[in-house]
C-alpha cells in the first residue's frame, strides 16, 4: 500500500462521485452530485482524500466557517472509505492528518454530522475524541 492524503483541486471534483455515490447508498443520482458539486467548488469547500498509489479510496468534505461559540470551525461532510480499506487504522490516519491540515488553517474545531443509523461510525467519532453535543434536524422545502 502506498497511502498519500492530500487536497483535491476544486477542478477535480469528479473524481469523488463514485465514492460518495456510494456512500449516499445512490439516494442522489450521481448527475446530481456532478451538478451540486460543481456548485460547492465556488463556496467555503474544499476536499481530501485518500490515495492507495493512484486509486482514490477515501474523502472527507470540509466546509470551513466562522461559529459564533467556538470561531474558524470546519466541518466534515460525506466522509467515506472505500470498505477493502476500513478496519486497518487508515481512518483515524485520515483524521489526523485532516486536523493538522486545517489547524494549519486556523481552525478551532472540527465538527460533523453521522447518520443514526451508523453505529460504527458513532464509536469511531468518540474514540477519536469527539463528543456528541446536540441532534441535527432536516426539514426539505
Amino acid at each position: 500500500m502506498e497511502i498519500k492524503f492530500e487536497i483535491l483541486p476544486n477542478s477535480d471534483l469528479g473524481k469523488i462521485i463514485p465514492l460518495v455515490f456510494k456512500l449516499n447508498e445512490g439516494r442522489v443520482s450521481e448527475t446530481l452530485l456532478k451538478e451540486r458539486f460543481n456548485e460547492m467548488k465556488h463556496q467555503n469547500y474544499e476536499c481530501a482524500v485518500i490515495y492507495d498509489g493512484e486509486q482514490l479510496i477515501g474523502v472527507s468534505g470540509l466546509w470551513f466557517c466562522t461559529r459564533h461559540y467556538t470561531g474558524k470551525s470546519v466541518e466534515l461532510d460525506h466522509v467515506y472509505i472505500s470498505d477493502a480499506y476500513r478496519g486497518q487504522g487508515l481512518g483515524k490516519r485520515f483524521m489526523s492528518w485532516i486536523k493538522t491540515y486545517v489547524e494549519e488553517k486556523g481552525c478551532k474545531s472540527m465538527e460533523l454530522n453521522t447518520y443514526v443509523h451508523n453505529y460504527p461510525s458513532h464509536k469511531f467519532y468518540y474514540n477519536d475524541g469527539y463528543e456528541a453535543w446536540g441532534y441535527h434536524f432536516f426539514k426539505k422545502i
